[in-house]
């Protein structure tokens, strides 16, 4: 089929907290293409259990959420981020209700209106979590979606994935994106583009994301000549169901929020080795404690478990987790869930500001792809759902002031598929995406050393050669753009974890323990563009 040429005012790739807020928040004036690999729900928003990080209890403080922030940063954030997200939480929270979202709130007898039910999760000082039972991540995005179907200047075009901007004397004037229906690369030209794909946890052989993030979203604005930073601090979610069939299943942190305790698999705890907060410690050192114990005991999995608590409890607050479970055969309300830590969160990103404006005109990034400076060295829970919404916000805003409407002024080229031929070798993408997952789970994953991460970049090395003479002789694919960008990331993931000589946060080599006085980003920079 004839590859088509589009005209938008703004693109958005990835169906998102962030990338539907921000097509929302644009006015109604604005033509906006809202391009998604799959489908509307697709994304890591959707299968987000815990909820989100607000300052609206009466008790609770800006200035209390932004120093629990910091210390779970481990002095990378930085502070005019977090203030001015957390600042923000208020109108969020309103701004969500307006659309529909139903958070669970309290009982009342007074005929006052209910308040909101909040929880704790690790590294909160307060419980200001709000959460829609254990699937608060399904409540926003479907209400999300709705809207979004509902908007006459919104056009949702499935089965799109992202190839490259589309540059022109510095500026992104749009975007090449595959249609995996018709196999043709079509031209989307735009006033704005906009990445808001998620982050790059399917660089691992375990991962919490049922969609898998394959960091295109921060590959293709590498390639385009922007920042990244801090790709070296991924955070891996302590508590994934262990079992053969249970495929990308997070347990929700609520659980340990709410009194579950981590054990061996003789039922011991163990936490109290590790950190006084026990089970309610940031995620990081959870991950690294459960990961030593393994490790220590050779064991394949650890235990969570939350029976001790009364069945009645369990299925009101987690009905999700306790159903998904009795799939496999596992009563919550009477025994503990075998777990394991799997790759969660891309802490780094693409370099922003506070308008989601990366180093290159007319291209924004935002959520999981961006690196604002609110996560630091590791994220606090349930801060990333807030984050995609107060930036998805502001960098509307500022598209709909500012954005320059450069359309007619030059004419993208087509796709060029003219030296390429179909693939008849596919196995090798399959085989590649197998090997890098492994190597990148072994030698870059919650424990690091020097000699393992020069062993990745050597593998990385290699499979990057291969698969650009790959993707230069066959035609895209899906498995190919994604296992491209993979690459792309994982590298920089390896580059920034070798530039890091400490440990902080998310990072941790055994070949240097400690913490340095000075906390620095890692930040790198492309080569200029040929």
């Amino acid at each position: 089929m004839t590859a088509r040429r589009y005209h938008y005012d703004a693109v958005v790739v990835g169906t998102g907290a962030a990338g539907m807020s921000l097509a929302l928040h644009l006015p109604k004036s604005f033509k906006i293409a809202l391009l998604t690999k799959t489908s509307l729900n697709q994304g890591s928003t959707y299968w987000a259990q815990g909820g989100m990080a607000a300052v609206i209890d009466a008790d609770d403080t800006v200035e209390s959420h932004v120093a629990d922030t910091l210390v779970a940063g481990a002095g990378l954030c930085d502070l005019d981020a977090v203030t001015f997200t957390v600042a923000r939480s208020g109108q969020v929270v309103e701004w969500l209700v307006s659309m529909g979202v139903n958070f669970d709130r309290l009982e009342s007898n007074t005929g006052e209106p209910k308040a909101f039910h909040l929880t704790r999760e690790g590294g909160h000082s307060h419980r200001r979590i709000l959460h829609a039972a254990d699937a608060t991540g399904k409540a926003i995005s479907r209400t999300l979606s709705a809207r979004v179907s509902e908007a006459e200047n919104i056009d949702v075009l499935t089965h799109r994935v992202a190839v490259d901007a589309i540059m022109h004397e510095g500026t992104c004037r749009g975007l090449y994106a595959l249609n995996t229906k018709t196999g043709s690369v079509d031209v989307f030209e735009a006033r704005a583009v906009v990445l808001a794909t998620g982050g790059a946890s399917k660089a691992y052989l375990y991962t919490s994301n049922p969609d898998g993030n394959s960091g295109d979203g921060i590959a293709i604005a590498w390639r385009a000549g922007c920042r990244v930073a801090n790709m070296e601090f991924n955070q891996f979610h302590p508590t994934c169901l262990y079992h053969p069939r249970a495929k990308s299943t997070l347990i929700t942190e609520a659980i340990r929020g709410e009194g579950g305790y981590l054990c061996l698999p003789n039922g011991e705890r163990f936490m109290h080795r590790f950190d006084s907060r026990l089970e309610l410690a940031p995620r990081d050192i959870v991950a690294r404690a459960i990961d030593h114990e393994m490790k220590r005991l050779g064991a394949d999995h650890l235990l969570l478990d939350i029976s001790h608590k009364p069945a009645d409890f369990i299925w009101g607050h987690f009905p999700n987790t306790a159903k998904r479970c009795l799939e496999f055969g596992i009563d919550i309300t009477k025994e503990p869930m075998p777990i394991v830590p799997a790759a969660h969160y891309t802490c780094g990103g693409v370099v922003v500001d506070q308008h989601g404006r990366t180093d290159i005109p007319g291209l924004f990034a935002i959520g999981e792809t961006s690196h604002t400076g609110l996560h630091g060295a590791n994220r606090m829970a349930s801060n990333s759902l807030l984050e995609c919404l107060v930036y998805g916000q502001s960098a509307a805003s500022y598209i709909a002031q500012e954005a320059p409407d450069l359309r007619g002024h030059f004419t993208p080229a087509a796709w060029d598929e003219s030296q390429v031929v179909d693939s008849d070798e596919d196995v090798v993408i399959s085989h590649n995406w197998d090997e890098l997952r492994r190597f990148m789970w072994d030698y870059v994953g919650i424990v690091r050393t020097d000699k393992r991460l020069e062993r990745a970049q050597h593998r990385c090395d290699l499979l990057s050669a291969e698969i650009n003479e790959y993707y230069a002789n066959y035609r895209v694919s899906t498995d190919l753009l994604e296992l491209r960008n993979l690459v792309v990331v994982s590298d920089l993931m390896i580059r920034c974890a070798r530039a890091r000589k400490e440990s902080r946060g998310l990072h941790f080599t055994l070949d240097y323990p400690d913490t340095l006085p000075d906390a620095h980003d890692t930040i790198l920079t492309p080569s200029p563009r040929a």
